[in-house]
């Protein structure tokens, strides 16, 4: 059915104003970071790389990006195991125990991050755990666990029990099994779990605010930035991270796509 001419145009409006929301605030700080900022205004004739050389001195934001890698990357790899294994016991059988182990798992992901953030330091607290990289990488795969486990479950309930069933036949080990036919048919969805999990650890600040010790992770540091007001290096490191995070997402797709369309075809 086509649309009126004055629904499509709004339709259009709508779409541009939401663009221009979503990407000129990111804009701003991009331009501005090759450009020279003096007395708290961007001089817009004087082109310059000096932010870039200033963030490249950093230690503080440096430190806080490194720390930031190390707990998305453990948290990716501790949820994406986890998430597997949790899965797959879920996959194998019904049962009740079944069920309140998927509950046990969505929880800290359903529930407000401050409320998952209390319960984690509670419990660090209580167990004399001192709080340190560790027990933000302990809360952080604690929090993306449930990501990753959905996208695993959905991908082996759609494979179906035949496979499996055809492997064990031909005189395959249930490890065997795994590494030959369960892992490449999931390599595509732990690809793809594993970019979101890590875009949710690199993000996450409440939680990592209550379980961080002495080492800040980049949104930390930055919460921290905010009482001062932020420096021109950070208009750099914004167009560092948007930069990287776009490449990412193109390899991501430019892999999982053809790996997709294999495994539906």
């Amino acid at each position: 059915m086509r649309l009126p001419a004055i629904a499509l145009g709004l339709l259009w409006a709508v779409t541009v104003i939401v663009f221009l929301l979503l990407y000129v605030p990111l804009a701003i700080p991009i331009l501005s970071s090759f450009f020279t900022i003096a007395h708290g205004e961007v001089q817009w004739n004087d082109p310059s790389l000096g932010s870039y050389a200033v963030l490249a001195g950093n230690a503080g934001i440096l430190e806080a990006v490194t720390n930031t890698l190390i707990v998305g990357s453990s948290a990716t790899l501790l949820a994406s195991a986890c998430g597997t294994l949790l899965a797959l016991h879920y996959c194998g059988g019904k049962s009740l125990a079944r069920e309140a182990m998927q509950f046990a798992v969505y929880l800290p992901f359903l529930m407000p991050p401050i409320i998952t953030g209390l319960s984690l330091l509670i419990f660090f607290r209580e167990t004399g755990i001192a709080r340190s990289l560790l027990t933000v990488i302990a809360a952080h795969t604690v929090f993306v666990l449930a990501l990753t486990y959905r996208t695993i479950v959905v991908r082996l309930q759609s494979i179906g029990p035949e496979m499996i069933e055809a492997s064990t036949d031909l005189g395959a080990s249930t490890w065997q099994t795994f590494i030959h036919i369960i892992l490449p048919i999931l390599s595509s969805t732990l690809i793809g779990a594993g970019v979101l999990s890590f875009a949710l650890s690199f993000d996450e600040t409440m939680i990592t605010l209550l379980v961080t010790g002495t080492d800040s992770t980049l949104p930390i540091r930055l919460w921290a930035m905010m009482r001062l007001g932020f420096t021109p290096d950070i208009n750099a490191l914004v167009a560092i991270i948007l930069a990287l995070t776009t490449l990412i997402c193109i390899v991501a797709v430019r892999l999982l796509l053809p790996a997709e369309l294999e495994q539906d075809g």
